[in-house]
């Protein structure tokens, strides 16, 4: 019985899709990093300038009042004040658009790739049946006469 579990396991392991699958969460765990930089380090300072010099990682709302003014995200958390941290939102939310992009990007062009295979594939294709005027049915290309109702084709 485990033998045969294992073996079920090893053949559903080794297919195509589950490796593509996990090649697939490697590269995206690479990616993010990446798309959180970029989000964080180049789209969002500019974006902040424009908008008076806002920091958005320190956009917050303390939910209870404590009587006391922070300057900073980390300064109200350090002292314990519950937040809603809508600017650290907004920054996982441009991630996550930039994310889907790429990824709309990436399935357009591999949509585009099958497609031009497939037309490939087609007109390499051959014909070498044709249909009988006659009685219909599929005959070779090359026959004078339909071998189903004997019919002279031109």
């Amino acid at each position: 019985m485990i033998k045969g579990f294992l073996k079920e396991f090893k053949e559903f392991a080794v297919k195509g899709n589950v490796i593509d699958m996990a090649v697939g969460i490697i590269i995206g765990g690479a990616f993010s990093p990446i798309v959180n930089s970029l989000v964080k380090d180049i789209i969002m300072p500019p974006i902040g300038f424009v908008l008076g010099n806002v920091d958005f990682s320190n956009l917050y709302i303390p939910i209870a009042a404590s009587g006391k003014s922070f300057s900073t995200l980390a300064e109200a958390q350090q002292a314990g004040v519950v937040t809603i941290n809508y600017g650290l939102f907004i920054n996982t939310l441009i991630s996550f658009l930039i994310v889907s992009f790429a990824v709309f990007l990436l399935v357009k062009f591999i949509n585009k790739l099958k497609l031009e295979k497939k037309e490939e594939t087609c007109s390499e294709v051959e014909v070498t049946t044709k249909e009988c005027p006659y009685c219909c049915s599929t005959i070779n290309i090359k026959a004078k006469k339909c071998p189903y109702c004997a019919s002279e084709l031109q």
